[in-house]
């Protein structure tokens, strides 16, 4: 799991940087600006949850059922949260606004909202 949670981690890290830098570039010639604000909230999120990964995968030996659970969360609602953003904005700025996605985007923030609540449960339980 440790091994998992590095990789994609490691991977979302890479693909903000690379997003971000499009979206800087390349997308603002075509994006209105409400539409890059939200692509930027994408890329935002994808690396927040990136440096978690890694730095969970450094710190906890993600050995239990709760530990996994929680990089599953998060590793899935990054990808659920983030990704929908920017399948919704590219396909909104090419005229064909791909409505599915919408309502993929809260199931990736909840998926989050598991991840960041199963990491304070973890940490309490091991004050206690």
């Amino acid at each position: 799991m440790v091994l998992l949670a590095q990789f994609f981690g490691a991977l979302y890290g890479f693909l903000a940087v690379i997003f971000g830098a499009f979206g800087a570039h390349a997308l603002k010639k075509i994006y209105t600006d409400e539409q890059l604000k939200s692509f930027e909230t994408g890329v935002k999120y994808q690396m927040y949850h990136a440096l978690l990964l890694l730095v969970l995968s450094f710190n906890f030996n993600l050995e239990t059922t709760l530990e996994k659970y929680m990089i599953y969360g998060i590793v899935i609602g990054t990808f659920l949260f983030s990704f929908s953003i920017y399948g919704l904005t590219l396909s909104a700025a090419k005229g064909n606004k791909m409505k599915f996605l919408g309502p993929i985007t809260p199931l990736g923030g909840l998926f989050l909202v598991i991840g960041w609540g199963l990491l304070i449960y973890i940490i309490v339980r091991n004050l206690v």
